[in-house]
């Protein structure tokens, strides 16, 4: 009999001392621990395999200042390699207070007037123009070009800014400013691919090579507002990059979205109107931090969207690069870019203008694209 209750009690507490370890287990400050015990006997990796874990990643003017311009004739110099060397995923972006465009400019020393830049020491196999769409947002400005100038360096690409500038204080119309900088900047150059960039989106890893592919292509797949994830399927919004090719397949982009919203779905079904479809880099590449901020005056939700979308099918031959219809104002050649300001009228259309000044702003000769125009050789938004 004693034997039994031996057995017994040792028994009971066998399944106490089970009963105590699960409750342990389940609280998480204990699974904390043990998850801590753990790591400390794994390798520990401070590869790009961490930083792609954690996403702190590096300062993307890390090793930038080994560059420096290059003795060699240009006809004599090699092309860069398929892959830059500079590239090495996921960057660190933060928003320090007290950033001016002189720091930036100092921190860019081979980006030219104009906000050109090719490699110093090879060809580049890329010519790609960036077009951004602007008004009112010169902090937000100042904070893109502080990481976009570095982050397409490391790319081994020969690039250009262009910040095209709406002016007066009309509603905003985003769509039909990036169908004014595909025409202007392919006025100057003919650039093999253009990138059509929000101001407000700081891109996070340099593997999101900002060159075009075989169709359009979407790259702010994962942005941190959406939870680093793609809102949803036909989503082209932020940053998208085609060719001049694939731009006049789709008759660009609409010009009668006057508002915040409904552009971006409207450019996802020209795609596929013009036989296309829409490439995207992965998830853990494709990521971007965006600025934030509240709506802009004079940018207000466009009540109509919806309704324009549902005729996109019928309208978009007839609305878009074709019919876009705009007055280039000043053009000047900056340090970090180009800057275009435009007035691209209201929904009723352009303000009437001088015979002469009509033609001057229409007929811009290439040549004259290499000067600034000062503000008084076209007539101004009154």
């Amino acid at each position: 009999m004693p034997n039994l209750q031996s057995k017994w009690r040792f028994l009971m507490m066998i399944l106490g001392v089970q009963l105590i370890v699960m409750a342990l287990l389940s609280r998480e400050g204990y699974q904390k621990r043990v998850t801590y015990f753990f790591r400390i006997f794994r390798r520990t990796d401070t590869g790009v395999g961490a930083s792609m874990q954690n996403h702190t990643g590096r300062d993307v003017y890390a090793n930038l200042s080994l560059l420096s311009k290059s003795l060699t004739r240009e006809e004599s110099m090699p092309y860069c390699p398929k892959k830059s060397p500079l590239v090495g995923g996921p960057l660190r972006v933060t928003f320090p207070s007290g950033l001016t465009l002189a720091q930036v400019e100092r921190k860019n020393p081979l980006v030219v007037r104009g906000g050109r830049y090719r490699p110093p020491n090879c060809e580049s196999l890329h010519h790609t123009a960036v077009i951004i769409p602007h008004r009112n947002r010169e902090h937000h400005l100042k904070f893109l070009l502080y990481y976009l100038h570095p982050f397409l360096q490391r790319q081994q690409l020969n690039y250009g800014i262009y910040i095209i500038h709406q002016a007066g204080n009309y509603t905003f119309n985003r769509a039909k400013l990036m169908n004014v900088g595909f025409r202007e900047a392919m006025r100057e150059e003919d650039w093999d691919c253009l990138f059509f960039h929000d101001v407000d989106l700081i891109p996070e890893d340099d593997r999101n090579t900002y060159t075009c592919d075989a169709h359009p292509k979407h790259a702010a797949i994962a942005m941190d507002k959406f939870g680093y994830k793609l809102p949803y399927k036909m989503y082209f919004g932020g940053v998208s990059a085609l060719t001049p090719l694939q731009y006049l397949k789709m008759n660009g982009f609409p010009n009668n979205y006057w508002g915040w919203g409904g552009e971006d779905d409207d450019i996802g079904i020209r795609v596929s109107l013009g036989g296309m479809l829409i490439t995207r880099p992965s998830l853990n590449v494709g990521r971007y931090k965006m600025i934030k901020h509240k709506l802009d005056k004079g940018n207000e939700v466009n009540p109509r969207r919806f309704n324009m979308l549902a005729k996109t099918r019928h309208t978009w031959k007839e609305d878009g690069m074709s019919t876009v219809e705009y007055e280039v104002l000043s053009r000047e050649y900056l340090p970090l870019y180009t800057n275009i300001t435009v007035n691209i009228g209201t929904e009723k259309g352009l303000l009437s203008l001088p015979p002469k000044t009509q033609m001057a702003a229409n007929r811009l000769p290439k040549k004259d694209a290499k000067a600034s125009l000062p503000d008084n050789e076209l007539h101004p938004l009154s």
